[in-house]
């Protein structure tokens, strides 16, 4: 109904009534006057000053016409020798508001995402000396309006403006602006085309009626004399138009159309439209690309004579008549000529003057008419992205962060967006539609409306609908900078605050209570003032009323009749108080008059004032000092700092303020003590608590946003973000990593998928501008402004190696996709190789002037190609782009670009700006040059291939290509486009906004499936535009056949998307397509197409499809490209149950879709199935198994760099027994290698000196050696945020080369070719995938999923593409790698079982599997199960032909040799067996296919070892060997000698204990009750006690002086306490247990000799401690003071009570978990003990997880980080404390004193802690698996990893030199170095 009324058209002066100006304004100079040519009246609007006169429709600018029309005739004569301006303010469809305004003062077009100014060219009069003049000159006449100037009819189409501009779409006009200086006649809207100076009988003998173009109506028309032509008096201008005009995109008069019959635009098309075909008849040969250019370049004589084509188009070969031809109209005015896409024709021609692009004609075809298309093609889907998410908070400033009515919310601003962040799941909302940075955020009461301003001379207020996010107003006064807003409760009335335009305050109160129904804003009343305000708020109880606050001022101002008065509240003798915020105390409460309310105001100096602001007066003045100092009334105001605040709120209980000091706080109403702080990393300035006032929010200046539970004391981190511009970004490809930097110094690793910020690197001199990422290793490399690059590791955060090549800023830096290089370049022009391969990163070679110099080519100045041969840049000068060789720096390819991007009468020659490899299928190189042109380059000729113009307004900031070879995304003008990469649709591209400055990087995600931007912010957007088609269409880069069945493939994990269970289940008699290795990182984005199995010829599906598109509408034979080496990989497959060869097949969009359908059609049918999800651990302990482990590995952490560190690893005690073939024995070599956790040693058998590899975060499942003994290859699984890796290691250099990363958790099995050519991996049962990788640059070769896991697999050692695999349910599988085709490919033949293997045996009655196999001589093959059964295969048959049984218990080692007639194998049963083999081979051939039981096999002999058998290496003659077992023992194993000597060992179970002794000794203990001594020197195991089903919890040396006395050789004896309650007294010199006594009835917790060695002290799980004689064993005393909660720790000290005044010699104290500490002096001969203090720690009442504590449970404690207390080596006075409390930290009280004298802050809670003996370290461990080395003094530290595991014992040395660090039963030693 609303356009009803609008139909036809709609007068505008007549619909207001202008003429009463009560629905209209005016302002200035504004009259009506008679025109004598028109003979009406007409307004005149004149003034120097536009903006100050005017006529505005409607009255106010809040108000909107809502005018539907689309097109807008405005009937205008601009006034001779001035300038005028129009502004038009336009609502779209999604709710932003745009401005358009159009004048002849604007020199060029200009565009932002909520305006667009457009140049008006006005025309002189026809016939005046001046239009001859012009006309002559071929200029138009820009600046203020000619002398002679006629009225102009100007036609504006809305809908077509902001589709073209800002890809939006038009709903209505709002409101209207006439700026003087012109004469105005009448506005008309409609959505009819009139078309002027044509009668209706005219209109429709040409068709035009039909067409919907109508003459004139005659409100709309000027009058024209009797006979006269109506063009010939008056100008028409249509906008947009069909010529192509400079400047570009301005509004100007047509003057060639003159007559109905214009052959270049049929009248009532704005739009371009595709033209009727035309027969193109060409005779003449092609000489020369520039006769071709001038030919097409010919301008018309007349428009009115159609010109001959045949004339001007030379002669190309065509044969006989061609046929028709597709002639396209572009927005420019071009004509594309479009011939048949098996020709090769293509022209491209332009009406008007500039540089026009044609391609080769290669070969003499026909012409053929392409199909009509009727529709209007655009890109696809509509939007093709959405913004997901937004890292950056502030922009503008960092005090706005508000919480919703509901507290599920928080909104605060990014720039120039709005961002609603839902505080539980992280999804963002954003409100969009203001053009600069937000300065201030205001809600009403229940949130139903949000007001925001933006700051800058254009500052706009938008008040926002919340929950839907429409926009109902938006609205600009004569304030600018606005930076203060407030709502009242109800959202009635609005308060701002900002800069009038002499730079002084101006308050505006506006009247929004219309503004829901009628988006009408109004202003209430304004005012000015000289005083500072900071902010201001609207009483929450008057909305007539309101406070601010600024320097030395705080006033109470009041809205009554229209004006706005304020008074000053009297401040009393404060001198210069700078008030920073002001907040009301909220909540009406029963009793309370709103006259009693006050109002809080806060200061930099720390006072809090209560302000009666009834009575505007000071009720009270308080001061916030620091911790350690008490508040002070007023009398005390010159005391010492206070607490610098920035922000407060209240309600009615307490009090939250925001401090420069970092700290949040919590504070009563009377302000006497703190109730909760949290300590950020910068200064707080915003707070806000829900309504509830149970969470707050804190906003700091470093761009953090939390919030603080207060009922569970959780702090949250939200998000961190940059506080400066962010200049340069790099993805990670292996990870899903974002790495960026910034001005604000830093550089920040992001988590892709939850944008949270990983790591940190902070650069406090020099600002890094350039990155990026490995493309295999997890470190980047970084340039500075300085010319320095480094290389920093992201996993231990260290620095790796730091290059000086550049002196200037770095603009490029770039590894190569093998990482082998790594080059840079600097702003100097320099250009650098590195060599990547080596840990110090060498120079290869340095160049100057190659690049050319500034740093406006930053930061990503360098392109490398896909395939990494080939390196583009813009150099040695700005007009050309050179190509080098990747490896070499040799110059490959230099093209000039000053002859291709700019029009041959432009101003100023053409400059490149960006380089962009297209994907290596396409061979393009792009290229962005200063004039906004996009050049199409051949990568490999450098010529070009097509060229795009205007792609921006004001340039190209930065570019890329997805791999798709379908999308480019550019950057410009603030926003980003996304375009058909061919650009042959009518509409190219789509436009996105939501920046505010300028955009430094654009990135689409490796998957496709994102795109990053940063610049003011970190924007991610989920991209829709690899969700389209899976279908190859004319726009993919290689065109494939396909099948009228394929089907639109769903979207899937990037991992599985590619994974064909469907077609991979049954099996087909031909080989598979070959495929293609690729990198790694190229996984994700896996597409293949099925051909299925019939109808298709093999030569078909090998035959490669080469066809590309080269250009928009161009193809080329001699551009066809072939797979290259970086197509995509093969997809794993999946294997089912069946006894003939599968051929592994390429995945199809049709399998992704129905891989569950067929699963359940196969199991109808009684096939054998892969199951949907396999979580059985598997009932062998050959199959790797990772430890429980509730730990993850800190995310930040301060790794000192190496020559910094305080401690140095020096020896791994201990090998991991719960790995499988984790160890390596190469006889000739030497090389011994092994794990312990995430750690491999290398070891020397002759020196026992360690070596150690550190790269993996979790436990090391499993290792392979190469044969030559030069690469070690390790593997660990997934935990958490750890992806799964097989990092590969240089032995002589002891580094990582390269991480790979392919399986989702762990991986079982490692195994290389005998050649090393092939590598192959295993994952465990939640995977069951086998992957080959080409050990040449480690990309994936084939892939494969079997429906079983597998145990183990090996190679042949005789075929070199040959391997076998054993797994559950007695799988066998024989593989064959084919290398015959041009792709890898996998076949695999599942052999056929006896049915005597598959028989349970022994009492085993689960299901049989093969767990090891191992290839013999002769073509034979050694398999073993878990039942203890050996069998012997045929591998020329594949069949088994003979087994024994071999053991009792699961077979898992198997070792043989070629040539030896010995086999040796080991089994759970701990049991290593050799076996004689010898005339295997001969009855392999009399079995015949058949299995039979073996008879004439001896077994020689055999070891019982301490553990099942997990690895083994032997010689080639199986006499010596090492052998590892599950108990954590390596053995040396000789069978000539029959001896079995041990390597190593260490504990099976978590280690609880670390002790020392006075001699060169140290004890560990752990759950496996055994007690076991070490030498310090030789790291060697000595003695070991054993008892049985307990666990040893605790233990102690006995003092020297106890026992030493008469015989100063005897060793010291050893006292341990066990889980139930004995403590044993061990003797080490007769080695054996002299004492054992039960003094608790519970496990012992914690044990000590005294000082003196008289009484042993020990404390049990019930709080009870025991004094004992170690000498009768008798209980002497029982202390219960800790009873109820479990002692913790244990200390004496030796220092004599002199200075303590005490009556004894010595003390000792006790830890209890319930953070008590007791201090005791003892005299133990005399039998005196008293407690001389007792200490109590405060802790909030839940755990660290929120875990609520129940009173008296003890179990509640092991959630809790335990208690610890030492005495202090350098201060006998003070004991250390570190607990669960109020805050993570040390303690160190001081006995004398009786108090807390300092703390030290902890990043993490501690869970153990030791003292150096020189008393200058303190030494913690945390769960996340830190090892913290601090400063006694200064409080500094440095954090070390090692383990895999949450630290529970941390030891020194006696000497201080060594450390040791125990992570369940890992121990490692490290060196002291400071």
């Amino acid at each position: 109904m609303s356009k009803l009324w609008q139909h036809p058209y709609v007068n505008l002066f007549k619909h207001l009534n202008v003429s009463e100006w009560k629905k209209s304004t005016k302002e200035g100079d504004v009259v009506t006057i008679m025109d004598k040519s028109l003979k009406c009246t007409v307004y005149r609007i004149t003034g120097s000053i536009p903006a100050s006169n005017y006529l505005q429709l409607p009255k106010t600018s809040s108000q909107s016409l809502g005018l539907t029309g689309r097109y807008l005739y405005i009937l205008l004569k601009p006034i001779p020798g001035a300038y005028f301006v129009v502004h038009l303010d336009v609502a779209t469809q999604d709710g932003l508001v745009v401005r358009i305004s159009f004048s002849n003062l604007f020199k060029e077009f200009k565009s932002t995402s909520t305006w667009l100014q457009f140049p008006f060219v006005c025309q002189p009069s026809k016939g005046t000396v001046e239009g001859i003049t012009t006309k002559t000159a071929r200029k138009d006449t820009q600046g203020p309006a000619p002398a002679t100037t006629r009225w102009t009819l100007l036609l504006l189409d809305f809908q077509y403006i902001l589709s073209m501009y800002l890809n939006r779409k038009y709903a209505y006009l709002k409101s209207v602006r006439l700026c003087a200086n012109l004469f105005i006649k009448n506005l008309f809207t409609t959505d009819i085309q009139y078309e002027p100076g044509i009668t209706v009988q005219q209109a429709r003998e040409t068709g035009l009626i039909a067409k919907g173009v109508s003459p004139l109506p005659r409100d709309m028309n000027f009058p024209v004399p009797k006979g006269h032509i109506w063009h010939d008096h008056y100008d028409y201008i249509r906008f947009p138009s069909a010529a192509s005009r400079v400047p570009f995109d301005s509004i100007q008069s047509n003057q060639d159309i003159t007559s109905l019959n214009r052959t270049s635009q049929s009248l009532g098309k704005i739009s371009p439209q595709k033209a009727s075909p035309k027969q193109v008849h060409v005779s003449k040969a092609v000489n020369s690309r520039v006769s071709l250019i001038n030919k097409l370049t010919t301008p018309k004589k007349s428009m009115r004579k159609k010109p001959s084509v045949v004339s001007q188009l030379p002669e190309v070969g065509l044969q006989g008549s061609t046929g028709d031809v597709s002639i396209m109209k572009g927005t420019q005015g071009e004509v594309h000529v479009f011939a048949n896409p098996d020709d090769d024709v293509t022209l491209h021609r332009h009406q008007g003057p500039g540089l026009v692009k044609s391609t080769k004609l290669a070969k003499p075809t026909r012409a053929s008419l392409p199909p009509k298309q009727s529709h209007y093609k655009s890109l696809k889907p509509d939007p093709i992205m959405s913004l997901r998410r937004i890292i950056g908070f502030g922009g503008c400033t960092t005090t706005q962060a508000l919480w919703t009515a509901n507290g599920t919310h928080i909104v605060y601003p990014s720039h120039a967006v709005i961002v609603a962040m839902d505080v539980l799941s992280g999804q963002q909302r954003f409100f969009i539609g203001h053009t600069d940075k937000i300065s201030s955020l205001s809600f009403n009461k229940n949130t139903s409306l949000l007001a925001s301003a933006q700051t800058g001379q254009q500052s706009v207020v938008r008040v926002w609908k919340y929950q839907s996010g429409e926009c109902l107003a938006m609205f600009k006064t004569h304030v600018h900078s606005v930076y203060c807003l407030s709502f009242s409760q109800s959202g009635d009335v609005l308060c701002g605050v900002g800069k009038d335009g002499h730079g002084k305050n101006m308050v505006v109160i506006w009247d929004t209570s219309r503004v829901i129904k009628r988006g009408e804003v109004s202003v209430m009343a304004k005012a000015h003032s000289d005083v500072d305000i900071k902010t201001m708020k609207i009483s929450p109880y008057d909305r007539t009323r309101m406070v601010s606050c600024g320097d030395d001022n705080v006033r109470v101002w009041r809205v009554r009749n229209g004006s706005l008065r304020s008074a000053p509240v009297a401040l009393g003798d404060i001198h210069m108080p700078q008030f920073t915020d002001v907040a009301f105390e909220v909540g009406p409460q029963p009793g309370m008059e709103p006259a009693d309310k006050i109002v809080y105001a806060c200061t930099k100096s720390g006072h809090i004032f209560e302000i009666d602001y009834e009575r505007v007066s000071v009720t009270h003045i308080r001061r916030l000092l620091p911790a350690g100092k008490e508040m002070k009334e007023k009398e005390t105001f010159k005391s010492g700092a206070g607490i610098a605040i920035n922000a407060m709120c209240v309600n009615e209980s307490f009090c939250v303020t925001g401090s420069d000091d970092g700290y949040l706080r919590l504070w009563p109403l009377d302000f006497k003590n703190v109730f909760l702080e949290a300590e950020h990393e910068g200064a707080v300035t915003a707070v806000g608590m829900t309504q509830d006032g149970l969470r707050i929010l804190a906003g700091t200046t470093t761009g953090n946003l939390g919030i603080l539970d207060v009922s569970t004391r959780n702090y949250t981190t939200l998000m961190r973000s940059h506080t400066h511009r962010v200049l340069a970004m790099s993805l990670d490809p292996v990870r899903r990593q974002l790495a960026t930097v910034s001005e604000d110094h830093t550089i920040r690793i992001w988590d892709l998928d939850t944008s949270r910020q990983l790591f940190d690197f902070n650069s406090p001199q020099d600002c890094p501008c350039s990155i990026a990422y490995h493309p295999s290793l997890h470190c980047f490399a970084c340039g500075f402004d300085n010319g320095c690059v480094r290389v920093f590791s992201v996993s231990n955060t260290s620095l790796l190696a730091e290059l000086r090549q550049h002196r200037g800023k770095i603009t490029g830096l770039i590894y190569t996709p093998n990482s082998n290089y790594l080059i840079s370049c600097c702003s100097l022009g320099s250009l650098a190789l590195y060599d990547a391969s080596q840990e110090s990163y060498p120079v290869a070679r340095l160049l100057g002037n190659m690049v050319a110099k500034g740093d406006r080519y930053g930061p990503d100045a360098l392109a490398m190609s896909e395939e990494g041969k080939h390196v583009a840049f813009v150099g040695p000068s700005e007009f050309t782009v050179t190509v080098v060789d990747a490896r070499s720096l040799d110059e490959i390819l230099r093209v000039d670009i000053s002859s291709m991007g700019g029009d041959t009468e432009g101003p100023m020659i053409d400059t490149a700006a960006k380089v962009c490899y297209a994907p290596s299928k396409t061979k393009q190189l792009l290229v962005a040059t200063s004039n906004s042109h996009l050049l199409r380059l051949d990568a490999r000729s450098g010529r070009l291939l097509n060229k795009v113009s205007n792609v921006h307004r004001s340039g190209i900031t930065n570019l890329h290509v997805c791999n798709d070879c379908r999308h480019l995304a550019t950057t410009g003008d603030k926003v980003v486009k996304i375009w058909d990469l061919h650009m042959r649709l009518d509409l190219n591209f789509q436009v996105f906004i939501g920046h505010c400055d300028v955009i430094q990087q654009v990135r689409f995600t490796p998957d496709r499936l994102g795109l990053v931007t940063v610049g003011d912010a970190i924007f991610f957007w989920d991209f829709h535009g690899a969700k389209m088609d899976s279908q190859p269409s004319v726009s993919d880069c290689e065109e494939v056949p396909t099948r009228d069945t394929d089907v639109i493939p769903t979207h899937k994990s990037p991992v599985r998307r590619s994974l064909d269970l469907a077609s991979s289940l049954r099996p087909r008699d031909r080989a598979p397509k070959p495929t293609t290795p690729i990198r790694i990182t190229d996984i994700s984005s896996v597409q293949y197409d099925d051909y299925g199995d019939e109808g298709i010829d093999d030569n078909e599906i090998h035959e490669p499809f080469d066809a590309i598109l080269v250009g928009p509408e161009l193809e080329t034979t001699s551009d066809r490209s072939t797979p290259t080496e970086t197509d995509d990989p093969p997809p794993p497959e999946t294997l089912g149950k069946s006894s003939r060869i599968h051929a592994h097949r390429e995945a199809s969009p049709e399998s992704e879709q129905h891989t569950e359908i067929l699963a359940e059609e196969l199991s109808d049918q009684g096939e054998h199935i892969l199951p949907q999800s396999r979580t059985d651990k598997p009932n062998c302990y050959r199959h790797f198994v990772a430890r429980p482990n509730q730990s993850q590995m800190a995310q930040r952490r301060y790794i000192a760099p190496p020559s910094q560190a305080g401690l140095k690893l020096k020896t791994v005690l201990g090998y991991n027994g719960n790995g499988r073939s984790n160890m390596v024995w190469h006889p000739d070599s030497g090389l011994f290698a092994y794990t312990s956790g995430c750690i491999i040693v290398l070891e020397d058998l002759q020196t026992g000196t360690q070596r150690h590899l550190m790269g993996h975060i979790e436990e090391i499942s499993t290792l392979a050696l190469q044969h030559d003994a030069q690469v070690l290859a390790s593997a660990s699984g997934s935990h958490g945020l750890t992806s799964s890796q097989i990092c590969l290691w240089d032995i002589q250099g002891g580094m990582c080369k390269k991480v790979l990363s392919y399986h989702e958790h762990d991986v079982v099995c490692l195994t290389y070719s005998r050649d090393d050519r092939f590598l192959v991996s295993v994952g465990d049962y939640r995977d069951c995938t086998l992957v080959v990788w080409s050990t040449d640059d480690y990309t994936i070769l084939a892939a494969s999923k079997t429906a079983s896991p597998i145990h183990h697999v090996a190679w042949d050692p005789y075929t070199p593409n040959e391997f076998a695999s054993v797994g559950e349910r007695g799988t066998v599988l024989f593989w064959l790698l084919d290398e015959t085709q041009a792709r890898y490919s996998l076949n695999v033949h599942e052999a056929s079982v006896p049915e005597e293997l598959l028989q349970p045996k022994h009492n085993f009655d689960g299901e049989i599997s093969f767990t090891y196999l191992q290839y013999g001589g002769d073509s034979v093959l050694y398999a073993g199960t878990n039942t203890g059964v050996l069998s012997a295969w045929d591998t020329r048959h594949n069949s088994c032909f003979m087994h024994w049984d071999a053991d009792t218990s699961e077979i898992g080692m198997i070792v043989s040799r070629f040539g030896s007639s010995r086999l040796i194998t080991g089994s759970g049963s701990n049991l290593l067996r050799l076996w004689s083999v010898y005339g295997v081979g001969e009855l392999r051939l009399a079995a015949v296919g058949t299995s039979v039981p073996g008879k004439g096999l001896v077994m020689e002999d055999e070891m019982l070892l301490d553990g099942s058998i997990i690895a083994a290496e032997f010689d080639d003659t199986l006499d010596i060997g090492v052998v590892g077992t599950s108990a954590g023992t390596l053995w040396c194993i000789n069978w000539i000698e029959r001896s079995s000597i041990r390597l190593t060992s260490c504990h099976g179970n978590k280690v609880n204990g670390v002790i020392f002794s006075d001699a060169d000794f140290f004890a560990s203990c752990a759950d496996d009750g055994s007690l076991r001594l070490y030498s310090v020197n030789e790291m060697e195991q000595t003695v070991q006690f054993q008892v049985l089903d307990q666990s040893c919890n605790c233990m102690a040396f006995s003092p020297a002086t106890a026992v030493n006395a008469p015989d100063m050789n005897k060793l010291q004896n050893i006292v341990a306490g066990y889980s139930d309650g004995t403590v044993r007294v061990f003797d080490l010199g007769v080695v054996e247990m002299v004492l054992k006594m039960q003094p608790h009835a519970v496990a012992v917790t914690a044990i000590i000799y005294s000082s003196d060695g008289h009484v042993i002290i020990s404390g049990g799980s019930d709080g009870l401690i025991a004094i004992s004689s170690p000498t009768t064993g008798m209980t002497m005393r029982v202390i219960n003071d800790h009873k109820g909660a479990p002692i913790t720790d244990m200390d004496v000290t030796r220092s004599q009570d002199a200075e303590h005044g005490l009556r004894s010699p010595h003390l000792w104290l006790a830890a209890s978990a319930d953070r008590r500490v007791s201090v005791w002096s003892a005299d133990w001969p005399k039998d005196f003990c008293e407690m001389v203090d007792w200490l109590s720690f405060p802790a909030p009442a839940f755990a660290p997880d929120g875990t609520v504590i129940r009173k008296g449970d003890i179990s509640q404690y092991q959630l809790l980080p335990p208690s610890m207390a030492r005495f202090s080596p350098s201060d006998p006075d003070v004991i250390i404390y570190a607990g669960y409390g109020m805050q993570k930290q040390i303690q160190f009280y001081s006995i004398s004193q009786k108090k807390v004298i300092r703390t030290t802050a902890l990043t993490h809670w501690a869970t153990c802690l030791d003292l150096s003996p020189k008393g200058h370290l303190i030494l913690t461990g945390t769960n996340e698996r830190l090892v913290k080395l601090m400063d006694y003094h200064e409080g500094s530290f440095q954090d070390f990893i090692a383990h895999n595991n949450a630290i529970q014992l941390v030891r020194f040395a006696p000497n201080g030199k060594l450390v040791f660090s125990v992570a369940n039963n890992e121990i490692l030693v490290w060196e002291v170095v400071v």
